[in-house]
């Protein structure tokens, strides 16, 4: 439906001039909005987009000269991405599941589900399930026996909760994701190299056959309140006390998070992210993609981790660490200048060790 200008910079609490009454349809980059879109140009970067495309008004940066850019009307966003939040929600219908329950999907008589929910087709619901009301449920999902799942939750296709899994109100869970699997936890009968190895730091005795034995995982996942968990993602069960993720968490695709791990309060983990068994994260943590975490260590509140860091030891709290193993990120800068200047330098030794002039490094 239309929405104008006037109630999109009312819901967004931001300034707007011009036709307040000019209605739009979507939202759009600069350069190929129509005339019933609304241009995203937060920046004066992308400025020269309007003039590209047929946009009638735009969200632009507070001050933009919004006529000399030919525009009708414009939002006035101080923070962008804040403003990207707020529009996003009001323009996203959202997925299509339609109200109440689908006759082709299998519900467990003790199960109970909340007021308003909307289950799609092909959803199996087991034995005391506790669901809250308002859950949209899409097709396909499985929700194991004994899980308890808050309200308003959203859970699309093909996503997997298994047994006893408790999780929080305003739940978001996107397609594909396994919540509640056993823990990878193995075992052989006499100490294997594994062992020795983590031991000796490199050291093997007689090198022998061995067999892994398969250690049960009898806890389950505690999810917190508005915790979003994306496509793909696998969470193991604990192996005695349950996994645990805390409240306003949010998790990329392909994150895995192993068995008994703790993670704190509105953390950020992008994709690929992997967390080791009992791992304990803290609280506000930033993982930027395919960081590593080893098993049983600790990172601290507030640390923030760049793309490929693998965290092999404990983490002090407000840390910033890059590289593998992870540093400081501005000891990783220096390595990796010092890196860069390794062939120069091996030059000089060489010329050095042959008696020829070396000339000073420029660097």
């Amino acid at each position: 439906m239309p929405i104008t200008i006037r109630d999109i910079a009312l819901a967004l609490g931001a300034e707007a001039e011009g036709d307040l009454s000019l209605e739009v349809l979507r939202a759009s980059e600069p350069q190929s909005a129509g005339p019933q879109d609304l241009a995203l140009a937060m920046d004066p970067r992308y400025a020269d987009g309007i003039a590209k495309g047929q946009a009638q008004a735009a969200m632009l940066w507070p001050g933009a000269d919004w006529r000399g850019m030919g525009l009708k009307a414009a939002i006035f966003a101080p923070r962008g991405r804040l403003a990207m939040s707020g529009l996003t929600r009001m323009l996203d219908p959202g997925p299509d599941i339609a109200p109440g329950i689908h006759p082709m999907t299998v519900i467990d008589a003790t199960a109970r589900l909340g007021v308003g929910a909307s289950v799609g087709p092909f959803v199996t619901i087991g034995a005391n399930v506790e669901i809250g009301p308002n859950a949209r449920i899409a097709s396909h999902v499985s929700i194991a026996e004994g899980a308890r799942i808050g309200a308003d939750a959203l859970i699309l296709q093909g996503a997997r909760i298994g047994a006893r899994v408790k999780i929080g109100d305003r739940f978001i869970c996107q397609p594909g994701a396994v919540i509640g699997v056993d823990g990878f936890s193995f075992v052989t009968p006499e100490k294997s190299g594994v062992e020795e190895v983590r031991e000796t730091l490199g050291a093997r005795a007689e090198i022998k056959a061995q067999s892994w034995t398969r250690i049960h995982s009898l806890g389950a996942v505690s999810i917190g309140n508005d915790v979003e968990i994306g496509g793909n993602c696998a969470i193991d069960r604990g192996t005695i006390r349950d996994t645990v993720i805390g409240d306003g968490t949010k998790l990329d695709n392909l994150v895995h998070i192993g068995h008994n791990v703790q993670i704190g309060r509105d953390c950020l983990l992008c994709g690929q992210v992997g967390i080791a068994g009992s791992a304990r994260i803290g609280d506000r943590v930033v993982m930027a993609g395919q960081c590593g975490v080893s098993d049983n260590i600790f990172v601290g509140n507030d640390v923030v981790a760049g793309g490929a860091t693998k965290i092999f030891t404990n983490a002090p709290a407000g840390r910033v660490l890059l590289g593998s193993p992870a540093v400081k990120m501005e000891t990783h800068v220096e390595i990796q200048k010092a890196l860069r200047r390794l062939p120069r330098l091996a030059a000089r030794v060489a010329a050095l060790e042959e008696g020829q002039a070396v000339p000073p490094d420029s660097e």
